[in-house]
This record gives C-alpha cells, sequence and structure tokens, in this order.
C-alpha cells in the first residue's frame, strides 16, 4: 500500500513509520521537516515538506504519490479535521485519525469539567462523550480550539471519504517529550528509600500503552479494510493504578524502597493531584483485538526496560531536582515514617 502520513517524526510518529516500513509500505511524510537529532526516514520514505495549515496548498504533491490511505497523528482542531478531508476527499481511498480517550464524558470528570456520578469498568468505544466543547479553552492559549469530538465528527461523517479513528490511552516509551516516567525513576536512581503518593491518586488507575504497541495498532488500522467507518481502542489488558505502575518501574531497575501512602488531609495540597479520582480510566480494547488481530508486540517488561533506557539517556533539560526532598522528609517525620 501507498501510505502518506501527516506528522511522523516526533514521538509515536518514527515508530508507526518504522513499522509501516518493515512491512513493506510505499511510504511518504508531509511536515515542516526533521527537527535537529531525530532519526532520519526510512530509505525510499518521499518527504514533502510544508505547514498544516496549508494543507491544501500541496494537493499536486499528494496526486503525484497516490496515497491509499493517509494517516493523520496530529488533527487537534474541528478546522483541521475539515482541512484534511476536504483536502483528501477525492485523493485517497480512506483517513484515519489518532484520537486520545479525553473524548469521554468520564475523562472529563477526571478533570473536573464534567458532572455526574463516576461510571463503573472499562470504557467501550460507545461510552458516553464529553459534553463540554473545547476542554483546554481557558488552559493553554496555544490549543484553545482544541476538541477531539469534534475532529472525530468530521472524519466519521464525510460523505465521499471514509474514516477511522484511533483513541489512544496515556503513551510512554522512547521519544517521550513528556517524560512521563522521569519524576519517579529519579527518586529511585537518587537513592531514595520512599516514594510518598497521596491516597486517592495512589489507587487512581490509567490505560496505558507502550509506543511501539501503539504504532503496531495504528498500522492494522491503517491497513485493514474492515476498519473503514471504525473507532478503535488501544491499550495494555492491565489497567495499573498509580502506585502499581511505579513498582512496575521498580521492579525493573530493582529498586528496593516503599512507595508511602498517605491521606490528603496529611499533605500539603501541592502534593495532592486535583483530580477526581474515583473515576478510572480503563479501556475495553476487544474490539481492536477480534477485528484487527491486535496484540502486544512484546512484554510489558521488555517495553519498561527500553522506556527506562531511553530516559536514562535522554534525561528532561534543566532538570536538577523534580521533588523536594527536605520537604518530603519532614513530612514522612510527621507520619512517624523513617526516611
Amino acid at each position: 500500500m501507498r501510505i502518506l502520513l501527516l506528522g511522523g517524526t516526533r514521538f509515536i510518529g518514527p515508530h508507526v513509520v518504522k513499522r509501516l516500513a518493515e512491512s513493506g509500505h510505499e511510504l511518504a511524510i508531509f511536515n515542516r521537516g526533521l527537527s535537529s537529532g531525530e532519526a532520519p526516514l526510512p530509505e525510499g520514505t518521499v518527504s514533502i515538506k510544508g505547514d498544516r495549515s496549508k494543507l491544501g496548498e500541496f494537493r499536486e504533491a499528494f496526486h503525484s504519490f497516490a496515497p491509499d490511505v493517509v494517516i493523520d497523528l496530529f488533527p487537534y482542531t474541528e478546522a483541521d479535521a475539515h482541512l484534511l478531508m476536504e483536502t483528501f476527499q477525492d485523493l485517497t481511498g480512506r483517513v484515519v485519525a489518532v484520537s486520545i480517550c479525553d473524548v469521554y464524558q468520564a475523562f472529563g470528570r477526571v478533570n473536573g469539567i464534567e458532572a455526574g456520578p463516576a461510571e463503573e469498568g472499562p470504557l467501550t468505544e460507545d461510552s458516553p462523550l464529553c459534553q463540554k466543547r473545547y476542554p483546554l479553552r481557558g488552559v493553554r492559549e496555544d490549543r484553545s480550539d482544541y476538541d477531539k469530538v469534534l475532529v472525530e465528527k468530521v472524519v466519521l461523517s464525510h460523505k465521499q471519504l471514509p474514516g477511522t479513528i484511533v483513541r489512544l490511552p496515556m503513551v510512554y516509551g522512547p521519544g517521550d517529550y513528556q517524560h512521563r516516567l522521569y519524576p519517579y525513576l529519579q527518586q529511585m536512581r537518587d537513592g531514595r528509600k520512599t516514594i510518598l503518593m497521596e491516597e486517592g491518586f495512589a489507587s487512581w488507575s490509567w490505560a496505558r500503552g507502550y509506543v511501539e504497541d501503539i504504532a503496531e495498532a495504528i498500522r492494522l488500522a491503517a491497513t485493514h479494510d474492515v476498519a473503514k467507518g471504525q473507532i478503535y481502542h488501544v491499550a495494555e489488558p492491565d489497567c495499573l493504578t498509580m502506585k502499581q505502575w511505579i513498582e512496575r518501574i521498580a521492579a525493573q531497575i530493582d529498586w528496593q524502597g516503599e512507595v508511602i501512602i498517605a491521606p490528603a488531609a496529611d499533605l500539603p495540597v501541592h502534593l495532592v493531584p486535583q483530580i477526581n479520582n474515583r473515576q478510572h480510566i480503563c479501556l475495553d480494547t476487544g474490539k481492536i483485538r477480534r477485528e484487527l488481530g491486535y496484540q502486544e508486540t512484546i512484554t510489558d517488561r521488555e517495553a519498561m526496560r527500553r522506556t527506562i533506557e531511553w530516559e536514562m539517556a535522554n534525561p528532561p533539560e534543566g532538570v536538577m531536582q523534580m521533588i523536594n526532598y527536605t520537604e518530603e522528609d519532614d513530612i514522612l517525620a510527621q507520619l512517624g515514617i523513617m526516611k
């Protein structure tokens, strides 16, 4: 197949490109060009440099490549989605748009922007979506029009061009520019004997996926015709609590310390995450496993090993100490716990 990717050079993108290239597909990448230090594209990959906001100006280049499928790795706004579908409506057979589980009303409850009681059990692709539009408006100026619910609606409702949606969990692995593992990994590497957590946050569960497995799911969604008009979850089968997640990191580097759980009332406000921890975000992934034959490509232990290896080689810039250890020791002393 001939597959065009919009994006493809940051975190998830390079893994998708690699997976598709290894499967023998002809690839083209549309973006502003490789940033310093990014891995080169696989041999034979067509590079089309341009600005996403001017997508329509590159129709001739897209027509020349003649993609069977277009994968959009970063459609953030309703306008992005309209431009995507209008540009490719007569140039390709299908669009795969990457979304995320923040589309759900349950996720809105975690962040306090949606009302109602917590939903029980894993979310399915048919679970209620957020009612509040533009969830980052007033929070991030650069994402004021961000709304994946509207993106999905546009992609799936186009009359001429079929769409597919892949909804992602929290993604970790090599290339994670958010360094989600690093705060806990640093404490372990600094020789701390304890990691202090607020009890509600420690018991909160959040679906996760290793980046190479996420790439495999996107590959399957792009290369299986049965995916037309469908929405798929992808996530690891075990929806770990935050405490279990830290313990998985610890097991990989043989950290012998202990995760200490404390009530919110015993902690300063800045050590109590301001989320509704009664609403867990776990995803039912049965559909993508049944219909597309998805399964994890490596073990969770190997996924963690590769992630830690990358984090150690690529620590966040300017990081000295992300935790105030003196303050934490004082709290532990007040709790009667030896540091």
